[in-house]
C-alpha cells in the first residue's frame, strides 16, 4: 500500500514538471515570436527610412549635373520637396554618389542677401559679370557680389548682370534656395532679347584657364548678334614661364599679403616671421597650360621680398604647389605655425573642406600632422576692396576697346 502510494506520488511529481515545462515552452515561445514581430517591424520601419532617404539621393544626383535641360526646373523642385518630407533621421541616411545630407542641410548663409542679377531691362550696354560660382551664400554675396556691386558703382550707366559657369553650383542654389541664376548661354540669350548692343564680358576667374576658353568660346557664338568684348581675369595674362610676373599678379600679391597679415593681427610680414609664422596661400591648381600662373605667383612674392609666403594648390599642379611639397618647404624654411587662406576669388567648397576642414587630407590636418600649427582664413579675393578695382580696371580696359 505504501509502495503504489509512493509510485503515484513520483508520477504525480513528474507529471507535475512535465506539464510546467510545456506551459514555460509555449510562455517562450509567445515572446520569442512577439520580439521576431518586433524587429521585423523595426527592420520595416529602417527599410522605409533608407527608401526614402535614397529617393532623394537619386534626385540630387539627378541634377548635379553640368546640363540644363527642358526637365532641370522641375527636377530641382522635386529633389527639394522630397528632402523637405524627410524625418531628422531619414535626412542622415541620404547617401549617393554626389548627394549626401550637406547638399540640402549645410547652413552657408542667408541666400536672400545675394542678387542673381538676371532682371529684363537691361538696355543697349550691359557688363556680364562670369564666375565659376558657389553654392555657399555668404560667399557668393561678399566675394563676387562684391565685384559686381563695384563694377556696377564705376559704370552706373551700363547695366551689370550676371552669370555662373558652373551648371551644377547653379541647380544647387536653386534647388536649395529657390534663386535662379543664369548660365553663359541664358545670360546671352537674355542680352540678345533685351536689344543689348555692346556686351563687355568681365570674368571672375583668377586666370587664362580652360573656364577662361570656354566662356570665350561662348561668347564667339554670339558676336554676330552684337559688339562683345572679354576682359582680362584677375592676374592678366599668363607669360611664357614661371619668371614672367606683371602688374596684375604684383597687384594681387600685396593686396592678398596685406590683407592676411592684418587678419592674423601682424604689424607687418617680418612680425610674423620673427614670430615663426608663415602665410600659405592655396590655389585651385590645373592641368591646363596656365597653371604656370601659380609659379609665377610665387615668384612674384620673392620678387617683393616675401620669403614667409608661400602658394600651393588643392590639385597639386604644378607639383611643387602640392601639399606636401608646400609643407616641406615651410618646414626646411624653420616656421613652426602658418596662417592659411585661399588663392581663390571666393571661399567656398574648396576653402571651408580641402583647405580648413578637419579630414584627415585637408590641408590643416596635414600641416597639423606635420607639427606645424595652422590657423586658417576663410575669405575670398572679391572681398577685398583692393582686388576690386582690378577687375574694375580690366572692365575700363575692355569698355575703351570698343568705346
Amino acid at each position: 500500500m505504501m509502495m503504489r502510494k509512493a509510485t503515484a506520488a513520483i508520477l504525480t511529481g513528474v507529471l507535475a514538471v512535465a506539464l510546467g515545462g510545456c506551459a514555460g515552452t509555449a510562455q517562450t515561445g509567445g515572446s520569442a515570436a512577439a520580439d521576431s514581430g518586433q524587429a521585423a517591424s523595426g527592420e520595416a520601419a529602417k527599410s522605409a527610412d533608407q527608401q526614402a532617404a535614397d529617393k532623394v539621393a537619386a534626385l540630387i544626383d539627378q541634377i548635379y549635373v553640368q546640363e540644363r535641360t527642358d526637365q532641370t526646373d522641375a527636377q530641382c523642385a522635386e529633389a527639394k520637396a522630397a528632402w523637405d518630407a524627410l524625418t531628422e533621421d531619414q535626412r542622415a541616411l541620404v547617401e549617393g554618389e554626389h548627394a549626401s545630407p550637406e547638399y540640402f542641410g549645410l547652413n552657408t548663409g542667408d541666400a536672400s542677401l545675394d542678387d542673381p542679377l538676371n532682371q529684363d531691362g537691361i538696355g543697349e550696354r550691359e557688363i556680364l559679370v562670369t564666375s565659376f560660382g558657389t553654392s555657399y551664400n555668404d560667399s557668393r554675396a561678399n566675394d563676387i557680389g562684391s565685384i559686381e556691386k563695384a563694377i556696377q558703382a564705376a559704370y552706373p550707366d551700363w547695366s551689370v548682370r550676371r552669370a555662373f559657369t558652373s551648371q551644377i553650383i547653379i541647380n544647387h542654389v536653386q534647388a536649395r534656395d529657390g534663386e535662379k541664376i543664369d548660365n553663359m548661354d541664358q545670360a546671352l540669350e537674355r542680352a540678345v532679347d533685351n536689344g543689348v548692343k555692346t556686351l563687355v564680358i568681365q570674368p571672375t576667374h583668377l586666370m587664362h584657364g580652360a573656364e577662361y576658353d570656354e566662356l570665350t568660346e561662348a561668347a564667339d557664338k554670339y558676336r554676330d548678334r552684337m559688339d562683345v568684348v572679354v576682359a582680362e581675369p584677375l592676374l592678366g595674362e599668363v607669360g611664357t614661364d614661371a619668371s614672367a610676373i606683371n602688374a596684375d599678379k604684383r597687384a594681387v600679391a600685396e593686396d592678398l599679403t596685406a590683407a592676411a597679415v592684418g587678419e592674423a593681427g601682424y604689424g607687418s610680414l617680418e612680425d610674423a616671421k620673427a614670430d615663426g609664422c608663415a602665410f600659405v596661400f592655396m590655389g585651385h591648381g590645373t592641368s591646363h597650360e596656365a597653371s604656370v600662373t601659380y609659379d609665377q605667383m610665387q615668384a612674384q612674392m620673392a620678387e617683393l621680398g616675401y620669403d614667409n609666403v608661400y602658394v600651393g594648390t588643392v590639385e597639386g599642379k604644378p607639383a611643387d604647389t602640392a601639399c606636401e611639397a608646400v609643407i616641406e618647404k615651410v618646414k626646411a624654411a624653420g616656421y613652426t605655425k602658418i596662417q592659411l587662406r585661399p588663392l581663390m576669388v571666393v571661399a567656398g567648397d574648396h576653402a571651408h573642406n580641402d583647405m580648413a576642414g578637419d579630414d584627415a587630407d585637408s590641408w590643416k590636418s596635414q600641416f597639423e600632422a606635420a607639427g606645424i600649427e595652422v590657423a586658417p582664413q576663410i575669405a575670398g579675393l572679391g572681398e577685398i576692396p583692393a582686388v576690386q578695382k582690378i577687375y574694375v580696371a580690366h572692365t575700363a580696359d575692355a569698355i575703351a576697346s570698343v568705346a
